[in-house]
Order: structure tokens, then C-alpha cells, then sequence
């Protein structure tokens, strides 16, 4: 009978340390510094961009098109990378098993999405992390409006020169047992964009 009792104990003791492990590990990924790296992989409605530099002045007319609605289409699907580097100023690794994320553009609500990869970034080491956007740039239409989406996302990719202020929401999650917990507060990233920099 003791000996299963010192042996339930050990577990709970064992898990109890395990969680406030991962815990700490995500308390210092919300401590690390967040910077703008890229924006790579960009395609709208099927039109391959690659990134904001790479953005010719041919694909100018058609990306106009597509954003003005000109092109009828029932849907404009969007999707891009958004890189970070992340820095770990800590001691120790920071970490999480997987991460929700939301995004706005110039306070308009962009997209929402997870990551169900693991992240973990050794004391001193700086990582990129990669965030998939994928968007139906008309439902956003239909929510907002055409002209405030065209301004937004040609701000975004750089294609006019206004400033625009993308903010980053990340929420780790980490297992406990077999089931992902979800941090109850977001890390919070903004970056500024003026015409192609990024800051």
C-alpha cells in the first residue's frame, strides 16, 4: 500500500513539474523579441507574387484588377508567409507544442489561424518562425468593404506607400497529458510597414 502511494506521488510530483515546465517555457517565449523578417510565398487568386520585393510592375494592372473586384470572381483567395525572427533572451529554452494566432491589418480583423508545430528557441538563439496566412480576400470585402480591403492590401504589400501597422497575436498552447492547453493572454507583436519596409 505505501509503496503505491510513493509510487501515485512520484507521478503527480513528475506531471506537476512537467507542467510548470512548460509553462516557464512559454512565459519566456511572451519575454523574446519579436522582429519582422519577410513576407515570402504571396499569391492572390491563383497569381504566384513571391515577395513584396519581387512584385514587378506587369503583375501591377492584374493585382488592381483583382482587388477592385473587376475580375467577378466569387472568391480572391490570399495567402502569404509572414517571418519573424525570435530571439531568446533568457537562460533557458523557451517553447511551446503549438500556437493560434490573429492578425490585423490597420485594426482590420485579417485572419485567424493555428500552427500545430512545435517551436523551441535555445537560450541567445534567434529563430525565424513562419506564420501561414490564408484569407478569402472577399468574404473580407463583404464584411468591410471593397475600397477599405484594396487601400489595406496595397499598403500591406507595398504597393502604395501608406503606413500600415500589422498587429500579431499569438497564443501558445502546450500539451497536458494528451490534451493542448491554450495560454489564457496572447503574446502581442506590431510591426510597421511604409510602401516595401518593413520595420
Amino acid at each position: 500500500m505505501k509503496k503505491t502511494i510513493l509510487i501515485l506521488s512520484a507521478m503527480i510530483l513528475l506531471t506537476s513539474c512537467d507542467i510548470m515546465n512548460k509553462i516557464g517555457g512559454t512565459y519566456r517565449l511572451s519575454q523574446s523579441e519579436y522582429r519582422y523578417r519577410s513576407l515570402n510565398n504571396i499569391q492572390l487568386a491563383g497569381l504566384s507574387l513571391g515577395d513584396t520585393s519581387g512584385i514587378s510592375l506587369s503583375n501591377l494592372a492584374t493585382i488592381a484588377t483583382i482587388l477592385s473586384g473587376g475580375s467577378g470572381m466569387q472568391t480572391i483567395p490570399f495567402s502569404m508567409t509572414l517571418n519573424m525572427d525570435v530571439t531568446n533572451p533568457n537562460t533557458s529554452a523557451a517553447f511551446l507544442d503549438a500556437l493560434d494566432y490573429a492578425i490585423q491589418i490597420n485594426e482590420m480583423e485579417f485572419v485567424k489561424g493555428k500552427m500545430d508545430i512545435p517551436i523551441r528557441i535555445e537560450p541567445g538563439e534567434t529563430k525565424v518562425i513562419g506564420v501561414p496566412i490564408n484569407v478569402d480576400l472577399k468574404s473580407l470585402m463583404n464584411r468591410y468593404s471593397q475600397e477599405r480591403v484594396t487601400s489595406e492590401m496595397s499598403g500591406f504589400l507595398g504597393i502604395t506607400p501608406n503606413e500600415t501597422a500589422v498587429s500579431v497575436k499569438l497564443w501558445p498552447k502546450f500539451f497536458v497529458g494528451k490534451k493542448l492547453v491554450k495560454a489564457p493572454a496572447p503574446i502581442p507583436v506590431i510591426f510597421h510597414f511604409g510602401g516595401k519596409e518593413g520595420k
